[in-house]
């Protein structure tokens, strides 16, 4: 069954580079990045993994665990990090998952439930298991992004994402189109004109439904 926004996500127990994971305990009182590959030693995965472990300490200001997951094993995964720190610079200290049942990609509708890999699989056999899932700390679905194997994830822009996901969590606001961090917001149509004045001052009234104001926090 497919996946959709405000779905709790599938929770699993799975083996993964830094032991056994029970998805959903693991996430705890956070927010997650769940973030999907094919295969390991791929090189726009690698690159991206090497992207992902260089942004350490900006998950860690927003309270954000993330978790890769692969299709091959958690031997490969160990021997693949050592790829991901040469290109990336910096270490690895998340999960990567291994997903060689495919169960956590046919659970999250990434795979067909009848989907086998055959004998020496090729990246081109699981293509669609490139996702990127922001869950929040209520193991909601927030936000998606789904790629194809040529084109490799810009994490600058799933940070962007992440930050809007959690200033809309946190006031009743949400982000307009090419919107960056420090940037004016949309007030929600659900606030009166009192509330608002109330809550962010001074706003801009552009159309009766399309209010703008500075970005609280």
């Amino acid at each position: 069954m497919a996946l959709r926004i405000n779905d709790v996500v599938p929770d699993f127990t799975a083996e993964s580079s830094e032991g056994e994971i029970k998805f959903h305990d693991w996430i705890g009182d956070s927010y997650a990045i769940l973030f999907s590959h094919p295969k390991d030693f791929t090189p726009v995965c690698t690159t991206e993994f090497g992207a992902v472990a260089q942004l350490a300490d900006e998950w860690a200001k927003r309270n954000t665990k993330v978790i890769g997951v692969s299709v091959d094993g958690v031997p490969e995964h160990q021997k693949w990090k050592a790829d991901i720190e040469t290109v990336g610079g910096a270490k690895v200290t998340f999960p990567i998952l291994a997903d060689k049942d495919l169960k956590i990609s046919k659970a999250y509708d990434m795979l067909p439930a009848e989907f086998m890999l055959p004998d020496a699989p090729t990246p081109m056999d699981s293509e669609t298991v490139r996702v990127v899932y922001i869950i929040g700390p209520d193991k909601k679905v927030r936000l998606m992004m789904t790629y194809p194997m040529t084109v490799g994830r810009n994490f600058a822009e799933v940070l962007r994402a992440l930050d809007g996901v959690q200033m809309a969590d946190a006031y009743p606001v949400a982000t307009p189109a090419n919107w960056n961090p420090g940037e004016d917001v949309v007030i929600k149509t659900s606030v009166s004109n009192e509330d608002a004045k109330k809550q962010f001052g001074e706003f801009e009234t552009v159309l009766p439904y399309l209010r703008m104001a500075k970005a609280p926090g």
